[in-house]
């Protein structure tokens, strides 16, 4: 088995092209239930050529969800951040968020994916999906912490529980449109962050 990475633009180019396609796989599939060789013949490569850029299937999950992470940043993180401080900002994380799940290159989906099959498996694999979702909850949080600096939420808001609850109408949301298939599910995502949010308002 081959133990080197190929070098330069060209394999890359390649293994970016291969994370892609792990990502969309993995929405299918489960990051677990993604196997080499199902991977190989998306990409039209042989297992050897994969391995060549992967040593292991660990290696390749934790991988992918380093792509998550990276898209995440960039599709939600960084432009979310230039809005306004406060309110404004914790609208904008919403409206990205919910778009960066539905993106067709299906990085929040194998995210959600990996959560599940992770979530009581200890190993490198469960450590990277751990923190990826805690980063996301305790950026709601920070979010909300600023708002009360702000003076746009209450200050004895509970922001830790702030960031609990908008991490837990991302999970309602995702599973009511992909599960359910429900044609409702942004709308009540909506009103459940409008109503978090409201009811975090500062009273004076």
């Amino acid at each position: 088995m081959p133990e080197t990475t190929p070098t330069g633009t060209k394999g890359q180019k390649t293994r970016e092209e291969i994370l892609r396609l792990a990502l969309e796989l993995a929405c299918t599939t489960g990051l677990e239930g993604m196997s080499i060789g199902a991977l190989a013949t998306v990409a039209g490569m042989s297992k050897s050529g994969l391995y060549a850029h992967f040593s292991s299937k660990e290696d390749l999950q934790c991988a992918v969800i380093d792509a998550a992470k990276e898209r995440f940043i960039n599709a939600v993180l960084i432009p979310a951040f230039q809005a306004p401080r406060g309110i404004p900002r914790i609208e904008q994380l919403c409206r990205l968020w919910t778009m960066w799940e539905d993106e067709k290159s299906k990085a929040g989906c194998s995210l959600m994916a990996a959560a599940t099959d992770f979530d009581d498996r200890p190993g490198p694999v469960h450590d990277k999906v751990a923190a990826m979702i805690d980063e996301i909850i305790n950026t709601f949080s920070r979010a909300a912490e600023i708002a009360v600096e702000e003076g746009q939420f209450s200050a004895d808001l509970d922001t830790r529980r702030f960031g609990y609850e908008a991490w837990g109408i991302l999970l309602a949301r995702q599973q009511l449109r992909r599960l359910l298939n429900a044609q409702d599910a942004d709308s009540l995502a909506v009103a459940s962050y409008t109503a978090l949010i409201d009811r975090s308002r500062t009273t004076e």
